[in-house]
């Protein structure tokens, strides 16, 4: 039986870890706060183009606000 976590950086179902695949570096490390929150902004882009910007952008760092890797990060502490 396969038991399958959350990704702490962006709730993606994962197996093992803290992170998903998407979410670290070569290295298994976590990515850098930018580069994550532009690969959200971009997904989400897709998701909702017709979103302006700014409410993509407050909406990412909404949702990143509730996730553990990132709610205490300076730029999503500002943000709230």
């Amino acid at each position: 039986m396969t038991t399958t976590t959350s990704c702490e950086s962006c709730s993606m179902p994962i197996e093992s870890g803290r992170y998903c695949e998407h979410c670290v570096d070569a290295d298994g490390n976590l990515q850098d706060f930018d580069t994550r929150f532009a690969s959200m902004v971009s997904w989400q882009e897709r998701r909702h183009p017709d979103d302006p910007r700014e409410k993509i952008e407050a909406d990412t760092l909404a949702y990143m606000a509730t996730m553990p890797a990132w709610r205490d990060h300076p730029r999503v502490t500002a943000h709230r």
